[in-house]
Order: C-alpha cells, then sequence, then structure tokens
C-alpha cells in the first residue's frame, strides 16, 4: 500500500504549549512510512511586534495565543502524531525531507537569569527580524550591509526544528519543552535540517512525535537563549524501526544522520557529562558497525571525530559528535 501524506495545521486543539506528556492524545494517527505536514507557530505573546510594527502576527499564531492555553515551557509543539505499529522499545525514524518557512519574519532575544552570561546582560532585549522568504535570508539590524544599502547585516537561513521528539516515558508525566531528554525535545540541533535523519527511542504506543520551536538559523552554543525564532513547516516521513531497528538494536538516545555525517548526542546539565555521553554514544556507534574495539573507537574518535557544543542554555546542556561517513563505512 503506497505511503499516504497528511496535513496537521497549528490550531489552539492541535497544538501543545511548552509540553511533553504521554497522556495527551494523538492530534492524527498514521500509518509507519506516512509523510505528516506539520505547520509549527513560535512565541508567545511577550516576544510578539508590538502594535503598529510592520511584522504581521499569523493568524494561527494569535488564535493560539487567544485560546490561553495551558503553558509549562517556551515552545509551542504541533502533534502528537501517533504511528500504528510503534512500541517501547522501537525507534523511529524521523526523515526531514523539507522545511518550508512559515513568516516574514522571526525574533530573537535574550532575558534576566536566560542565556549564557547572564550575569553580563541581566535585562531584557527582544530584536524581530525581517526574513526575505523567496531569497532565504534574514536582515540583522546592525552590523555592515553586504550590498551597500542600508540595514544590517544580511543572514543565509538554514532552517531546523530546535524541538522534535515523542512522548517521554509514561511516569515521568508532563514535562517542559525547554530541556531536551532521551525522548528528543529541545535538541536545538543545527544539523537537523532538510534531508537529515533523526532516530528517537520510543517509549509510548504510537510513539505520539511532535514538533516545533522553528529556526531560522543559529550557531552551535545558541549563546543568548535564542536561534532566529520563527514559524517553520515541516514534512516528515515517520517510519517505525522495530527493536531500535536492525541499525540501532538498543536506541537509547537521539541519534542523527546527514548527508555527510554520522551525529551523537549527549544530553545532561552538566556540559562535561554531555560531552562523556555524546562520546560514549559514538564509541557504541562505531563497535557496532565495524570491527574495531571500544578501545580502538576511543581512540579513532579522538583522532577523526568532531565534537561540538549544541547549546548551553536550555538547562540540559548539549554535544553532539560528527562522524564524517567514508572514513569508516
Amino acid at each position: 500500500m503506497p505511503a499516504s501524506t497528511h496535513v496537521v495545521d497549528a490550531t489552539p486543539t492541535t497544538t501543545r504549549f511548552g509540553l511533553f506528556d504521554a497522556a495527551y492524545p494523538p492530534v492524527l494517527t498514521v500509518d509507519s512510512g506516512d509523510l505528516v505536514e506539520l505547520r509549527c507557530v513560535s512565541g508567545g505573546p511577550e516576544v510578539m511586534p508590538p502594535a503598529g510594527s510592520p511584522f504581521r502576527i499569523p493568524d494561527a499564531l494569535a488564535a493560539i495565543h487567544a485560546a490561553k492555553p495551558a503553558r509549562l515551557g517556551p515552545h509551542i509543539l504541533t502533534g502528537p502524531v501517533a504511528v500504528r505499529g510503534a512500541e517501547p522499545g522501537d525507534a523511529l525514524r524521523v526523515e526531514i525531507e523539507r522545511i518550508d518557512l512559515g513568516a516574514d519574519w522571526g525574533f530573537c532575544g535574550f532575558r534576566p537569569l536566560g542565556g549564557t552570561l547572564p550575569e553580563d546582560f541581566p535585562y531584557r532585549r527582544t530584536l524581530h527580524i525581517p526574513v526575505d522568504r523567496a531569497a532565504r535570508t534574514c536582515r540583522l539590524p546592525f552590523g555592515p550591509s553586504s550590498d551597500g544599502s542600508e540595514g544590517g547585516l544580511t543572514l543565509k537561513l538554514s532552517p531546523f526544528f530546535g524541538v522534535m521528539g515523542v512522548a517521554p516515558p509514561p511516569e515521568w508525566g508532563a514535562v517542559s519543552t525547554k530541556e531536551p531528554r532521551a525522548h528528543g525535545g529541545n535538541l536545538d540541533n543545527k544539523e537537523l535540517g532538510e534531508g537529515a535523519t533523526l532516530w528517537l527511542p520510543v517509549w509510548n504506543e504510537g510513539a505520539l512525535f511532535s514538533a516545533g520551536d522553528g529556526h531560522g538559523v543559529q550557531g552551535d552554543g545558541e549563546v543568548c537563549i535564542n536561534a532566529l525564532e520563527m514559524c517553520l513547516t515541516g514534512h516528515f516521513r515517520l517510519t517505525v524501526e522495530k527493536g531500535g531497528g536492525a541499525r540501532d538494536p538498543a536506541l537509547r538516545f537521539p541519534r542523527a544522520e546527514t548527508a555527510t555525517h554520522f551525529i551523537s548526542m549527549g544530553l545532561h546539565e552538566d556540559l562535561d557529562i554531555a560531552m562523556k555521553q555524546a562520546l560514549r554514544e559514538m564509541i557504541a556507534f562505531i563497535v557496532s558497525r565495524t570491527n574495531l574495539s571500544a578501545a580502538d573507537a576511543y581512540q579513532f574518535c579522538s583522532l577523526a571525530v568532531d565534537f561540538r557544543v549544541t547549546q548551553t542554555v536550555n538547562g540540559e546542556k548539549g554535544v553532539h559528535g560528527m562522524l564524517r561517513k567514508g572514513l569508516l563505512f
């Protein structure tokens, strides 16, 4: 039977504000291998453009604000979507086939007690930044103009979803979208753009996948607390891999793959421990696919694998390991 395509709009009934919870019923149930278009919006009322601004708040986002939903974390998620046949112990393969820009602006800000340097910037600042959807660029209100015109620096967009995750283990109850964990969530990994594939361990029947926190562009670290936060639409192919899949028979943590790299991830409030997790995940990944011993893989990682700071602002900090394809397999 051919795979189907489904669309989920962002509405007050198809979104959750800042929450993952295994108790939430799915807004849609699909077959393994189906393509799901999730339309996602970003930002609470406190970061919207002021009255009289040239930036228009999308109708879908305004409707969600007007509904005054319960809120635990900072991100609006579209979903969850259940995938038939997914059971605890399986893996959900999420192929990110396409990402569409959903607005002509985004925002970037920081606030007291947030970001990597709250002691240096103990105040609030929010910038609303115009986006050229056709050119897939944004223009900052500071820095040198690249074309000599008025205005600031132009950045090329590289969109991705900061938050992609399945429902967490039921015993966790409701958890904030702020902290990434074993179920995925606020990974903020800029490598997970168009063409990337993310594997998530399944903790509940149906997996219950959600996405949100659209980012137009971000540097590794996401140091001030925000990327270019904006509305995006993601086209996700959701496939169940039974028993964790042949490639990861005991998947316990998110992993990813791009056209050029295999990616391991570590998440912990202590950046040193996050680094150790990402390294152990990469060693296990290499050992499972080669005849190298763990000691061999450890030394290989020191010689040829790049470990990068994903983000330092979500409570649970992130490190991701980048193994270039073709070096070992």
